[in-house]
Formats: structure tokens, C-alpha cells, sequence
């Protein structure tokens, strides 16, 4: 089967690839509960959109699990059509009460609360491997368009005004519901909806709501206010990608109300034209076997597990388990990613004088990819091509071992680092740096140089009991690594 390689920028002509190249692509809809074979409309643009942070605080590991897993979809959809050919959004939600009410708080304009924690929230992706998007759209940026948005809505009659809010009349569109499955009855319990003499209908949603002088609001033919969140999403999709995408995402937890929400509101406005083809969605995080929440007390920022863990290691934590499944996350998975990580990179480390031979993905890889993100089975093959290059015996064997492992680590976003760096980074609990034992390890061989084993012994154990593991090779150098 031939595979575009990683980066391709020759633009591809769709019904060809489907012959020729034998591209297959499955991804689970979750509108049609089923597995479909991935096609766009247009393969010289396929767009794609996520949900994106409400920027009001610290992201926490359970933020973490959209932006990774849709990190690896956009990397193989550029591997599939090129990466001039993929246009990825994902949003910044810039107003909202959190907001509000922080800013409210701290006694600040509610551009300071968002722009520290949407710098913060970047900083955290960027150290897990997570590649900004394409395009960034703001809430705030977009408030004409949402505008003008509603102003559709209300002329086709699909919403209404009343008492300064705007509100989607439920009742109008036929398919509220199909996204989610739910009858009118769960959705009303499950959005645990307002009851305001305003509305028509208990589960209508807001669409703009009034603000009062201590809220942030734009001015609008309604009054003085602010956008509703659900509308926020559909306006931007509308102005970046179009009336219709190919694929939005997010976690199970937008399913309802926000993406049911989008989907309807988009529809209506647009004539019946869908808001997306494909609908994807990662599963919950757990703490253990407990959801997380603040209630609990047990929500993890990303930036506290950074203290204690590399950002690869979140990021392979993250993949061991199937996108759509729950996935419980405790201090054994981060061992366990650790400790594959560390086999990884000292596979490579051993192998560090030897060029990789340029590498299309190895086959078995990316086809566990191309089955609805199929990350576990990934991750197993990718393990299947470490022990391939620890086995090779001649160098020509290794070059091409290594350029396997090393072509499907960049696909997935792993083994990103230097080798001897990956060991040789200060761990968090140790008092030692790379300095340290630099010196000890100089001590020890100038010990050992002098036959004062009983010295090069010491240094050996002190540095044990420290968490330093050393390995002396037969060109007479010596290598560490944090145990």
C-alpha cells in the first residue's frame, strides 16, 4: 500500500488517491454511532474544528485530552492530503461568567484574566507536543458575525427576541436531538435548563443575553449584552472554515448541549446545509475510578504533573488508552509511559552515531492510526520497532531501523528529543543537575584511573541512591540516565 509521506504538499487528486494510493481513513461518527470511511469534500482543503479552552484558569490533565488527541488526527490528515491542504481551527473562548467573574473578583478588565491563562494554557500544549492551530479564532473578535448570525435566525423564524435575550426556538427545527439521542424530556433534564417567563419553550437556548454595566457587552438591535456560548462556536466556524466542515470535535461533554446546540442553531441559518460531516469525540479523564472535579478535590493542572513528569510522557499517557474511551489516569500510567519512554530513548542513545535512513511510516503504524485513532495498537507497534533496532546487528540494519522508529514517532509526536538530553535533564525531587554528576563521574574515573576502586565504588552508589543509574561502555566512556 503506498502512504503519503509525513509533510506532502503535492496536492492530491481525491477520486485517484482512492485507486492509486488505496487512502483509507476510518474515523467513528458520532452522529451515526458507527466507524465511516473518512472522505472530505474538497481534499485540497479539509477542515477541521475543535473546541478550544474557556480561558478563566489553569488547565487541568482532563483539558489536556481533546488537544492531544486531535493533535494526532491532524498530523495524519496532513500525512493523508499534505500539509498545505488541512486547515485546522481551534477556538479561544474569551467571554463567559467564569470569565466575568474572575475579572469581577480581581478587579480587572476581562482581557487580563484571558490573556494570562490563554498564554498559559498554550505554554502547557506546546510541552506536550500539542502544535497550534492553524487559526485561533476569539470570541470577542467575532461578536458582528454572531450578530448577523441571529439576525438570520430570527428572520427565518427558527429564534426570537424577548426581554433582551435572543433565544433558539427549539420547537422549529425537526432534528434537535439527533446529534445527542436524547428525547425532549433528557434534554431539558440534561441541560439543566433556566425556566424564565421569556422563553417559549423550557429548552429554547440563549443566544445573547443582556449585560448590566459591572459585565462586559457589545451593543446589539437588542440592547446592550453578550453572546451566548453555543452561538459563539457556530459564527466563528461560519467566518474560517465555511457553512459546512468536515470534521468537529471536541470531549463527550460538548455532545450536550454545545455541539447539539451548534448543529441546530448552524442548520437553521444556513439553509440545511450541516454544520460538519463528521463528529468526533475523546471520552472522559478520570482520577483513578473517580470522575474528576473540584468537588472532589482530585483535578490535577497540567502544569503541576509538568513538575514531576517530561511533557512526552503526559503525552503518551494520554494516547495509551483509545480516544473514545474513559480513561483513568493515575501515578502508575505515568511510570509505566515513563518507563517505555526511557527503553525508547536508550535504544537510541545506543545507536546515536548511526544516521537514520529517511523513512516512509512503517505500514503496520500507521494503519492502526487510520482505524479511528487507534493510539494503544499504535503505541504497541511503535514498541515492536524499538525492539527491531535494539535487535539490528550491522549498522546498515540499524540505519533503517531507526529511521522507522524515529518516521513513526514523528507521526504520533514521540521520541521528539535528543537521547542524551531525555537522560540527562534535571529530575524535580534531585538535588543533583547535569553538572553534578558530570563532575562525580569524573571523580569517579580520575578514582578509577588511580585503582581507588573502593572510591569509584562510593561515587557509584551515591549516585544510586540519588536516582542516577550509570552504565560504563567499552569505548571506556560512561552514560547516565535519571532511574
Amino acid at each position: 500500500m503506498y502512504r503519503l509521506p509525513i509533510g506532502a504538499k503535492t496536492p492530491i487528486n481525491f477520486k485517484k488517491a482512492r485507486t492509486e494510493y488505496a487512502v483509507s481513513l476510518s474515523l467513528y461518527n458520532t452522529l451515526s454511532r458507527k466507524k465511516e470511511e473518512f472522505i472530505p469534500a474538497d481534499p485540497n482543503r479539509v477542515t477541521l474544528y475543535v473546541c478550544g479552552p474557556t480561558v478563566y484558569n489553569y488547565a487541568h490533565i482532563g483539558n489536556a485530552r481533546p488537544p492531544v488527541v486531535f493533535d494526532i488526527l491532524v498530523r495524519l490528515l496532513r500525512a493523508h492530503y499534505g500539509a498545505d491542504h488541512v486547515v485546522y481551527a481551534r477556538n479561544i473562548t474569551d467571554v463567559d461568567d467564569k470569565i466575568n467573574a474572575s475579572a469581577h473578583e480581581r478587579g480587572v478588565d476581562i482581557s487580563v484574566i484571558t490573556e494570562e491563562f490563554e498564554a498559559a494554557y498554550l505554554e502547557d500544549m506546546q510541552a506536550l507536543g500539542v502544535a497550534d492551530p492553524d487559526i485561533a479564532p476569539h470570541a470577542t473578535a467575532h461578536i458582528s458575525q454572531m450578530i448577523a448570525m441571529m439576525e438570520r435566525l430570527i428572520e427565518k423564524g427558527f429564534a426570537y427576541a424577548a426581554q433582551g435575550h435572543v433565544l433558539f426556538n427549539v420547537e422549529k427545527f425537526d432534528g434537535y436531538g439527533a446529534l445527542s439521542r436524547r428525547d425532549m424530556d433528557e434534554m431539558i433534564a440534561g441541560a439543566r435548563v433556566e425556566v424564565a417567563p421569556y422563553k417559549k419553550n423550557a429548552a429554547d437556548f440563549v443566544l445573547w443575553k443582556p449585560s448590566d454595566e459591572t459585565q462586559p457587552g457589545w451593543d446589539s438591535p437588542w440592547g446592550y449584552g453578550r453572546p451566548g456560548w453555543h452561538l459563539e462556536c457556530s459564527a466563528m466556524i461560519k467566518e474560517h472554515l465555511g457553512e459546512t466542515i468536515d470534521i468537529h470535535g471536541g470531549g463527550h461533554d460538548l455532545i450536550f448541549p454545545h455541539h447539539e446546540n451548534e448543529l441546530a442553531q448552524s442548520c437553521c441559518a444556513h439553509d440545511g446545509a450541516p454544520l460538519a460531516r463528521y463528529w468526533m469525540h475523546n471520552g472522559f479523564l478520570n482520577m483513578g475510578t473517580e470522575k474528576m472535579s473540584k468537588s472532589l478535590g482530585n483535578v490535577r493542572l497540567v502544569r503541576d504533573i509538568l513538575e514531576d513528569a517530561p511533557g512526552e510522557v503526559i503525552r503518551m499517557a494520554l494516547l495509551s488508552g483509545h480516544y473514545r474511551q474513559p480513561l483513568e489516569w493515575t501515578a502508575e500510567l505515568l511510570t509505566r509511559s515513563k518507563a517505555a519512554l526511557d527503553r525508547y530513548y536508550q535504544i537510541l542513545r545506543d545507536v546515536q552515531g548511526v544516521e537514520p535512513v529517511p523513512s516512509p511510516v512503517p505500514e503496520a503504524f500507521q494503519a492502526a492510526l487510520e482505524d479511528d485513532l487507534n493510539t494503544p495498537k499504535a503505541l504497541a507497534e511503535l514498541s515492536a520497532l524499538a525492539k527491531t533496532l535494539a535487535k539490528a546487528e550491522d549498522d546498515e540494519a540499524k540505519a533503517q531501523a531507526k529511521g522507522a522508529l524515529l518516521a513513526a514517532g514523528d507521526l504520533i509526536g514521540l521520541l521528539q528529543g535528543d537521547a542524551e538530553a531525555w537522560f540527562s535533564a534535571k529530575r524535580s525531587d534531585s538535588a543533583l543537575n547535569a553538572e553534578d554528576i558530570e563532575a562525580l563521574l569524573e571523580e569517579r574515573r580520575t578514582a578509577r584511573a588511580n585503582r581507588d576502586f573502593a572510591r569509584a565504588d562510593a561515587i557509584r552508589d551515591e549516585l544510586g541512591e540519588k536516582g542516577v543509574a550509570i552504565e560504563d561502555k567499552g569505548d571506556g566512556t560512561t552514560l547516565w540516565r535519571w532511574t
